[in-house]
């Protein structure tokens, strides 16, 4: 049965009509057998009835085995529908479904597991100039204790990866997404080779027995604050420490991806037979504001706030100019030409303003969302971009999404039109974040 699923699953890949702007084939979920849906995508609907996108690139994940996170029975137990992610079994939604989880974490405060992600160190006298030859940011004026977010770029200017990197005092501290060693760590270590070898002094580990929680919500600093002696008034918004949480010694972010105040917590796995990360959700979820969040609300939360997704708004081909991220190519990096990999063209589009296409905001007045993949087309029916996030927002309880279009359509108040089941669908290009941002500047 399983081997006939595969080779189904092959014939629906090989005859895909529709394509994303990568040029790989989409298959949309509605179009899988229902014998190959739940053997190899698993796909879910909330109790509203609305559809739950899953990133394209994300269906291939699940043909190997999935690892799991330290939560995983956790997860299971509280009865959370589990999905390929990254190559993870993950918790995409629990039983009170994603609407409720998304407006429960906008409201108070909901806790992830995000194990799936990696931490990675960068050490070594010269471990600024390492990086900053790889990333986009100005490393050199970060403060300790704070962090930037930034772009890995390739050769060709497109971005490898998106990334926090942390000041950590004695070393560099990033956290890659899911699915992504075989991607940024090769990256990573052939740049660091020839770096070594003219004398550098920077070395790259990884922690894969962390786990990595995050608390995020409105109450997010008020729960955390009942386990650690540290005054979190005083830790503002992309600062990280070591942090003591419910008796552990973690490292812990005022970070998200949500758009909230909230915090990413690195937990070791520790001494004791039960995982630290395992100890540090108990106590979180003891506080009666919290609430298990699985990774369709945290879809749906970061759309709001206007955050990219790797693979569906970013990938290798798209440029931080394409990709409306300007603000993270720090300004002394942009009078230093060939300082990082793919500044050639990164550099030239912003001198010259050539970038040929533009990711911009869109709101759906009327009717269904517009998903990811619909081409979008001028008022004379010109097609000029594509769909790359789209979904419900359950704030503004209409479509919200995110495309890439070309230069002068992206201006907010342009109306455009999407194609969704062979119909036209207006959307009116609009300013992001959807919803306004929370984080919590300091006292």
């Amino acid at each position: 049965v399983e081997l006939g699923a595969r080779m189904q699953w092959a014939r629906l890949i090989n005859s895909a009509g529709p394509h994303n702007r990568q040029g790989r084939a989409m298959i949309k979920l509605d179009r899988l057998p229902t014998p190959l849906q739940g053997m190899l995508v698993r796909p879910l609907r909330s109790r509203g009835g609305a559809a739950l996108t899953v990133a394209s690139r994300q269906l291939a994940d699940v043909a190997g085995p999935l690892r799991k996170t330290p939560l995983h029975p956790i997860h299971t137990a509280l009865g959370a529908k589990m999905a390929a992610f990254g190559g993870w079994d993950m918790p995409i939604q629990y039983p009170e479904g994603i609407m409720k989880s998304h407006l429960h974490t906008r409201e108070k405060a909901g806790l992830f597991d995000v194990s799936h992600m990696l931490g990675v160190v960068v050490r070594g006298a010269d471990r600024v100039a390492f990086m900053e030859s790889l990333c986009v940011a100005d490393l050199k004026a970060l403060p300790d204790g704070m962090g930037t977010l930034s772009v890995i770029t390739n050769a060709d200017g497109g971005i490898i990866d998106d990334c926090i990197v942390t000041n950590a005092g004695d070393h560099l501290y990033m956290v890659i997404n899911a699915g992504h060693e075989d991607k940024d760590l090769p990256h990573m270590q052939e740049h660091l080779k020839d770096f070594v070898a003219k004398g550098g002094d920077a070395s790259v580990e990884t922690l894969p027995d962390n786990g990595i929680l995050a608390l995020q919500g409105p109450a997010a600093a008020k729960v955390l604050q009942t386990l650690t002696p540290t005054d979190l008034s005083q830790v503002s918004f992309m600062s990280a420490m070591p942090m003591e949480v419910a008796g552990l010694d973690c490292f812990v972010a005022r970070s998200g991806y949500t758009g909230e105040d909230g915090f990413e917590i690195a937990v070791p796995q520790g001494s004791a037979a039960q995982h630290g990360s395992v100890t540090v959700w108990e106590a979180l979820m003891a506080h009666e504001d919290v609430k298990p969040i699985g990774l369709g609300a945290r879809d749906s939360l970061r759309l709001e706030a206007g955050l990219c997704l790797y693979g569906n708004d970013l990938d290798d081909t798209t440029s931080p100019v394409e990709g409306t991220l300007l603000w993270v190519i720090a300004k002394r990096r942009r009078a230093e030409p060939g300082s990082f990999v793919g500044s050639e063209r990164i550099l030239r589009e912003l001198q010259d303003k050539s970038a040929s296409r533009k990711r911009a905001g869109f709101v759906v007045g009327a009717g269904a969302p517009v998903r990811e993949g619909a081409a979008v087309f001028d008022a004379e029916g010109v097609e000029v971009g594509v769909t790359t996030s789209g979904g419900f927002s359950p704030c503004l309880k209409k479509g919200v999404g995110m495309c890439y279009v070309k230069p002068g359509y992206n201006k907010a108040g342009t109306e455009l039109f999407a194609e969704v089941r062979g119909k036209k669908q207006k959307l009116v290009i609009t300013k992001m974040p959807f919803v306004p941002q929370n984080y919590y500047r300091g006292p």
